[in-house]
Order: C-alpha cells, then structure tokens, then sequence
C-alpha cells in the first residue's frame, strides 16, 4: 500500500520523489515529508505502524539537537491509499515527518559534487559537533553502550550482510585485521567509555547528511531506530564524514574536519580507535549501497570497501616539526600541509590551553592567575605534545607538530622520539621578514579568536633567545619563506620525499 500512498501524495502535492532504502521524500518546494518504508532488514524493522509512528516522533525530538529550525512536527495521513489526506482527521493510515524543505544544493554530498564544500564549512561543522557531543549524555555505568561487544557485533553483522551480498574476497582480506584490533582494543575501549567519551550522537554522520543552511553547518537525520547505532563513541560518529570524504577521493579535506574537531573537542588521546572506526564506517556505507541496488537504485557509490582496505593497511608513519618565531607562519602553513599530507595536526597553543582546562579561544590571562606562559607551563606542553606525538606514530599516523621549537633541547627530544619509532624525522622552518611578523600578530591581535596570545613582546623575547638549527639539523630541514605564496601539494611532495 505505501508505495501507491507515497504516489499519490506526490502528486497532491506536485512534489519531487527522493528514495533511500529505508524511507521516501516527498519536497514540495516548502516542506520536505518523509515517510517511512515498512520494511525489516537485518539492522531495523519497520513493519508495524505503530512502531513507525513512535520512531517519527523520535526522529522529531532527536534531530532538533542539531537542526531545530528544520524539524518541524509529525502528520498523521488519513483516507485511503489512494486519495489520502495530509493532516487530515480520521483514522491514520501512515505519517509523514514533515520538515523544511532547505535549498537546492545545500547537502554537503551536493556541494562536493559541485567543488563547492570549502575547508571552513568542514571546520564549521567540526566545531559545532565537538560542542554537541561534549553537551550530549554520556553513557552509564548500568549500560554498555560502547563496550567492546557492542562495538564488535554490528562490524560482524555488516561483514556478514557484504558476504552475503558477493563480497567475500574483500571480507576475507578484512577478516583478519578486524580481529587482531578488537584484541588490541579492547581495553582502550573499556578506559574511553569509563573516561566518557561514549555519548549520545548523531550515527549517520555522512556527506548527504550534512547541510549547509544560513544559520551555518549542521547535521540532520540522525540515527532514530536503534539506540545502540546511536550511542557510540565520539570519535566513531566523526569517523563516518571523515570516512566518506575519503571514499569520494578528499583524503584533503578529511583531515581539515578531523583536526578541526580534535582542537575543540580535545580528543587527540583517542587517535587509536580512530582507524577501525573508519574502516567500520566504510562496512556500513558499502553495505547500504548494495541494499539500495536491491531495490533498484542506481549503483553511483564510490568504491568502499577498497577504501576500507586502504585503512586497514596504513603508510608508514612519519613526523614533521616546525620551527619559527610567533607570526612566521607555522600554524598556516602546517594546518594546510596537515590537510594535504594526511597527518594529524598538533599545535601547541591549544595543547597548552587544555592542559588548564580551556578551551582554544579563550583569553588565559583573564582566568589564570600568573598565566599560561611560564616555564613550567612550557615544560609540560612540550612534554604533552610529546606524549600525544608518540602515541599517534605508535597507531599508524604521520604527525605535525606545530610549534615553536626554539629551544635545540625540545627539538632533540623529538628528533629522538622518532629515531626510537624508526620514523622519518623532518623539521619545517618557517621564516618571514620582521615587518611581516609583527604585522601579523598585530592583526591576529585585533581579530581576535585565536588560541595563540603572542604579542610584539613575546615576538622580541623569542627572536633573542632562539636557537639557530645546528648543521646536523640542517639535512632534515625543509625551509619556507611563509611570506610568499607556496604551493600546499609541492610542500607535501617534498616532505613525503625526505621522508621516503
């Protein structure tokens, strides 16, 4: 009956038929309708009414965390198959989750599509997800949300649905690696639900997902059917944008929303759990498009399950660290080297403000009596991006760590760390004319919203004591004039080069 219901309130409506495997769209220019399939897969069962119903309203109240100004209300339709009635009176036949209908090429799938997503609406949509999760309820003790079986079983059951769908080549090549990190991970996911960092959040976290309204980037249809699909660790609900940004060949922009969501959320000791996390979203996305193909959708997915064992086979790591007074240009130009070279981004000015307990914009001075600055604040920074450096080599991940560096002592320790990883060691030297550095802190000063808090003293004070790269330094060194256009890529090359 539903397929024949949803044709003719097309046509009442004279609207535009969207269809995903487990729901129809109806956008008729002003509100968008969504419907439920009564469907049972493997991972939901809509069969009942009743069910459908209760899951509307939850779908209602779940998504107006993230999108309040779309999700407006349930409507019961009534009348027959054929000629029903929209909100209408009598005995409900099926209901409609009736939202509004966001502009034509909003979605972030769209955007990409038309080399229209930007870095800064990936930031935008990273920040604005740190602060909900940091927000959302935290898993209890008298649940298992987030236990090792909970985090397991779906993998299992999405290995079995591919299997079952032709795909037993790739599931076998994965099979192996699945379990030696369930067995590695085990007990690191055990302290992270202890330590809080299994919430309530979103569960669907991908590009058609996303949206880009006037009020900014946010997220809308959350996972509303399964509560377990839900309640996931933060870093999993991350990992499916991060992941489906890969698979459509962004491994750039990927990185500039993972380390985005990083610096506000302060997650960087959670890097571990990042890539089966990523490898668990792939299984997901892979599986659905098949159970799309099932009911005759188009087959335009990108290829995830190669993407899935990309991941599961990672590169050699490596570390980079810059070197460079404040204004030099380090955090500009590691960030976008981050982004091109797929490495994780650690900057000290937000290492640092956590180790107080801030968040990265926050001015220090006004909540810190005596300040953030002082040598032992220094001291335990570098020893925190040392600790946060060793542990993302250790899990497969290259590493820039954006830093002053202009002590020859604190270089060394790096530099050591990696001969103990057996990873190559590169310093990126950044420099720029005097009149440069001081016009960009004045600038950063009068904008505002940075985690740096250098002023024209702090830039004196650092040009008398720093010390040059000595001459065994100089063969690992990349040096940059960041006064002039470079070029992302080129800089990217040549680290993987020196690195090679």
């Amino acid at each position: 009956m539903s397929i024949e219901l949803v044709q003719a309130l097309q046509r009442q409506l004279h609207a535009q038929l969207i269809e995903t495997h487990i729901s129809w769209v109806l956008l008729d220019g002003t509100h968008a309708w969504k419907i439920k399939k009564p469907v049972t897969l493997s991972f939901l069962d809509f069969s009942s009414l009743t069910t459908r119903h209760r899951l509307c309203h939850e779908e209602l109240a779940l998504n107006r965390r993230l999108a309040p100004s779309l999700y407006l209300d349930v409507s019961p339709i009534s009348g027959t198959a054929e000629a029903p009635e929209l909100g209408g009176t009598g005995e409900p036949i099926e209901y409609a989750l009736r939202m509004k209908q966001f502009d034509a090429g909003a979605l972030f799938s769209e955007r990409l599509a038309h080399g229209q997503l930007m870095p800064d609406h990936l930031v935008q949509l990273a920040e604005k997800l740190a602060a909900f999760h940091a927000q959302a309820p935290q898993a209890g003790q008298a649940d298992d949300w987030g236990s090792p079986a909970r985090i397991t079983r779906p993998v299992e059951t999405l290995m079995q649905g591919l299997q079952a769908h032709g795909c037993e080549a790739a599931c076998a090549a994965l099979q192996p690696w699945l379990q030696q990190q369930a067995q590695v991970l085990h007990a690191i996911w055990l302290q992270r639900r202890q330590d809080g960092w299994v919430i309530e959040g979103h569960g669907d976290l991908h590009l058609a997902n996303a949206v880009l309204l006037p009020e900014g980037a946010t997220a809308f249809d959350c996972i509303e059917f399964d509560p377990a699909l839900r309640w996931v660790d933060g870093l999993s609900d991350i990992a499916f944008m991060a992941m489906d940004l890969m698979a459509h060949g962004h491994d750039d922009l990927a990185w500039c929303f993972l380390n985005a969501y990083l610096d506000v959320r302060g997650d960087h000791a959670g890097l571990p759990v990042l890539r089966y996390y990523l490898v668990y979203r792939a299984l997901v996305r892979a599986l659905v498009a098949r159970l799309r193909a099932d009911q005759g959708g188009a087959d335009r997915r990108p290829d995830y399950l190669a993407l899935a064992l990309r991941l599961s086979a990672p590169a050699p790591a490596r570390l980079l660290i810059t070197h460079g007074v404040s204004g030099s240009g380090k955090t500009h130009v590691s960030r976008l080297l981050a982004r091109e070279a797929g490495a994780v981004h650690l900057r000290a000015d937000v290492i640092r403000k956590r180790l107080f307990g801030l968040s990265p914009t926050v001015v220090s001075h006004e909540v810190v009596p005596g300040g953030i600055y002082t040598a032992e604040a220094n001291a335990a920074t570098y020893a925190r991006l040392l600790d946060l450096s060793r542990l993302t080599l250790q899990w497969g991940w290259p590493v820039i760590v954006d830093a002053t560096f202009l002590d020859a002592a604190d270089r060394h320790r790096f530099a050591e760390l990696a001969h103990c990883l057996s990873v190559p060691f590169t310093i990126l030297h950044c420099q720029a004319p005097g009149a440069v550095l001081r016009a960009r802190i004045a600038q950063r000063q009068a904008r505002g919203g940075d985690a740096s808090e250098a002023t024209q003293e702090v830039l004196s004070a650092q040009q008398v004591r720093a010390q040059p790269l000595s001459s065994q330094e100089l063969p690992h060194t990349l040096t940059l004039d960041a006064s002039r256009p470079w070029p992302a890529g080129e800089l990217a090359a040549q680290w993987r080069a020196m690195a090679g």
